[in-house]
């Protein structure tokens, strides 16, 4: 192995790192949600000093592998992926840190009913399940899985145009929950973006595998 093959080798590790981190970061800001753990919710906030530090970390070990080693090619292509992955996850983490400070700001726990009205927890279910699926597709180069991210960015789109309705509809029956819905909507529309940063990432890996530039096209 060159030392261009380790030093990438040991990037992508890095980067695997972060998404491991960004995935709990996510998952515990759901938990905090649905069980009004507070301190859940202040690790949370804590934790996304730690992924902005390695965000700066990743930033600078790209800028370094360009001026040591001016790769080409797929090597290039990794490269050039991993510095708009490393955004879109460091922007996953703060999605999440605004999750767990929604949490924070309420005196009382989020009401069941409101969450399965609203689908929020389908949806976080499945922001989870995509930010998965993108490392998955990472680790193993696999194109088909990345893919299929974007089929699940739409079931989030979908959700999120229904917000407005489920909020009224929810409402209705429910006037005096006025704070805890729009707290409700806020997340909904912050799961929407998990989805796009996803999907972003997906782009990338596709991108970085198969030299194929899918950003602005609507159909792939």
């Amino acid at each position: 192995m060159t030392q261009l093959e380790t030093e990438l080798q040991q990037l992508k590790n890095e980067v695997k790192n972060m998404w491991g981190m960004v995935r709990a970061q996510l998952l515990k800001a759901l938990s905090a949600l649905l069980n009004f753990d507070r301190d859940l919710a202040r690790e949370v906030v804590v934790m996304e000093k730690r992924v902005n530090a390695t965000e700066l970390k990743i930033d600078r070990d790209c800028e370094n592998i360009f001026a040591l080693y001016s790769p080409v090619a797929i090597d290039l292509r990794f490269l050039l992926a991993v510095l708009k992955i490393n955004t879109n996850l460091e922007r996953i983490g703060d999605i999440a840190e605004g999750i767990a400070k929604h949490v924070l700001s309420v005196n009382t726990a989020f009401k069941e009913d409101l969450l399965e009205a609203t689908k929020v927890i389908e949806m976080y279910r499945e922001s989870i399940a995509m930010l998965e699926d993108t490392l998955t597709a990472f680790e193993n180069e696999d194109t088909i899985l990345a893919r299929s991210v974007f089929e699940k960015d739409e079931f989030l789109d979908s959700i999120n145009l229904q917000a407005n309705e489920l909020i009224e509809a929810y409402l209705k029956d429910n006037p005096g929950e006025i704070d805890q819905a729009l707290y409700s909507l806020s997340i909904i529309r912050k799961l929407e973006r998990v989805g796009d940063q996803s999907k972003n990432i997906a782009e990338e890996i596709i991108f970085y595998i198969e030299a194929k530039v899918l950003k602005h096209i609507n159909k792939v």
